[in-house]
């Protein structure tokens, strides 16, 4: 089996030992994305929202560093720390994303790195 990594300067670094992204075949797995500006490698200001659309900003990103794209992710986690903001997150993703929608979870958590309320990874297939 071959893996790839994927990277863009478009999204943010990795903050730890992981890969942004890595492909296998006509899979990429795309690792969570939390609302960090790329440029700054700090957490956006703004409501729920603003920090939602920035997570998908940052995955949109790497898809497209993928050479991909976001409509062609068929498996999307979403992880919350208040799972009051689903509607919102819905609200968000359909400004992203058009049917077929991916499959997606979405989960409640305790917490998530640097504070954050939302997180998302996915997979994108070629």
């Amino acid at each position: 089996m071959s893996k790839k990594t994927i990277t863009t300067e478009h999204a943010p670094s990795a903050i730890g030992t992981y890969s942004q992204a890595v492909q296998s075949g006509n899979l990429v797995f795309l690792s969570g994305q939390i609302p960090l500006d790329p440029s700054t490698m700090e957490v956006v200001d703004g409501d729920f929202e603003a920090r939602a659309r920035r997570v998908f900003d940052n995955l949109q990103a790497v898809c497209r560093a993928a050479g991909g794209d976001l409509d062609q992710i068929v498996k999307l986690t979403i992880y919350l720390t208040d799972l009051g903001n689903f509607a919102t997150v819905n609200a968000v993703m359909s400004d992203y994303f058009t049917e077929p929608y991916p499959a997606r979870a979405a989960l409640g958590v305790a917490s998530l790195p640097k504070g954050v309320d939302i997180e998302a990874e996915a997979i994108l297939a070629l």
